[in-house]
């Protein structure tokens, strides 16, 4: 009789015990798909877009967004532009600095906080000024390689209320994949990138042409290449030292950076010259982003020696041409040949060829 009843009580707690298992099972599955996801791109933007849309879709979210680190020379963090939902100020840039005690307390202590939660652990005045404008319902620290390299954080769900315990494990097991594809993709743009102009390397420009021509061949849509180059920059350097010269350029790549969209590629391309690939972009719409790029130089003032300075640019605009460019080198060159006619012509100015 004994054995028959714990029969019993054990054919009552096994469907249980099943859709347990079930359900690990099913996260694991969900993980694997979302690593490799993760894993696919080390391109910076790309990367935080998927992380975003991987939370939001498989906790069923209305608001994403993440804090990382502004530069790769820098420890602030800062909230990406690529966030969903939250109704925030462009205008201000939202920025949590390394020495905040928030910030060391999630590093010791990984785990899913409300708002309200981590207020009450932690003293930090000025990263909780910041949380408390943007009023996430969750955060998530992101971790790589045992160091606090993003945040997560999570607004409003659909139609549902809160996060269940297992769901913030779940978030917890995402952001463990999510930190480590960040620190790969961090490593890749140090690789890729000019330390002191923050612009990309000369090599991965012609890399990226090469991509971007075919891809541009392809769908059938216009790509477009500036060439920039600092006008007399030798006779700057002559006259007012390296250290000016080098505040000049990191300033010149500002903004180019500043006047470029985030899909646009933006390098040093050698020297005192710069190159730019504009994807899906017209020479008529090419030339308008060449003289923003242009009067903002112009009109831009360094300090250096107690001195303002400037310099002025010279630029040279190519969109690709399937009769005419056979090979990514041959939109260069044509670009090359167009910058070279505006020094002919007296600098300061853009040309362009057909």
């Amino acid at each position: 009789m004994a054995e028959k009843s714990k029969r019993k009580h054990y054919d009552l707690e096994l469907p249980v015990e099943i859709e347990q298992y079930e359900r690990k099972i099913f996260d694991l599955k969900q993980l694997i798909e979302i690593s490799k996801g993760l894993n696919s791109t080390l391109d910076y933007n790309v990367l935080i877009d998927s992380i975003l849309l991987t939370c939001m879709g498989q906790m069923q979210l209305m608001k994403a967004g993440i804090f990382t680190k502004k530069e790769i020379s820098r420890d602030v963090f800062v909230l990406h532009r690529n966030y969903k939902g939250f109704d925030l100020k462009h205008s201000i840039e939202y920025e949590i600095l390394p020495d905040s005690p928030f910030l060391r307390y999630l590093e010791n202590n990984f785990r899913c906080y409300e708002l309200k939660e981590i207020v009450e652990l932690v003293k930090d005045d000025h990263s909780f000024k910041t949380l408390k404008v943007i009023d996430p319902d969750l955060i998530v620290p992101l971790k790589g390689k045992g160091e606090l390299n993003g945040i997560i954080i999570l607004g409003a769900r659909i139609n549902v209320e809160g996060f269940s315990q297992s769901e913030k494990e779940f978030l917890l097991d995402i952001a463990s994949l999510a930190g480590i594809a960040i620190q790969n993709a961090y490593l890749y743009e140090m690789a890729t990138t000019d330390m002191m102009t923050k612009l990309k390397i000369h090599h991965f420009f012609q890399a990226a042409l090469i991509d971007e021509r075919e891809r541009a061949l392809n769908s059938n849509k216009p790509l477009s290449v500036i060439m920039i180059d600092v006008d007399h920059f030798k006779d700057f350097n002559d006259n007012y030292g390296h250290t000016c010269g080098d505040l000049i350029l990191m300033n010149v790549a500002r903004l180019i950076m500043e006047s470029t969209r985030q899909r646009d590629v933006s390098a040093r391309y050698g020297g005192e010259e710069f190159g730019i690939i504009l994807p899906n972009t017209a020479l008529a719409e090419a030339i308008e982003v060449a003289r923003r790029i242009r009067v903002s130089v112009e009109n831009s003032r360094i300090n250096c020696n107690d001195k303002r300075l400037g310099v002025t640019i010279s630029l040279g605009v190519a969109q690709l041409s399937p009769d005419k460019d056979s090979n990514s080198r041959s939109l260069i060159e044509r670009a090359d040949r167009a910058l070279y006619k505006s020094k002919i012509d007296g600098r300061n100015r853009i040309s362009f060829l057909r």
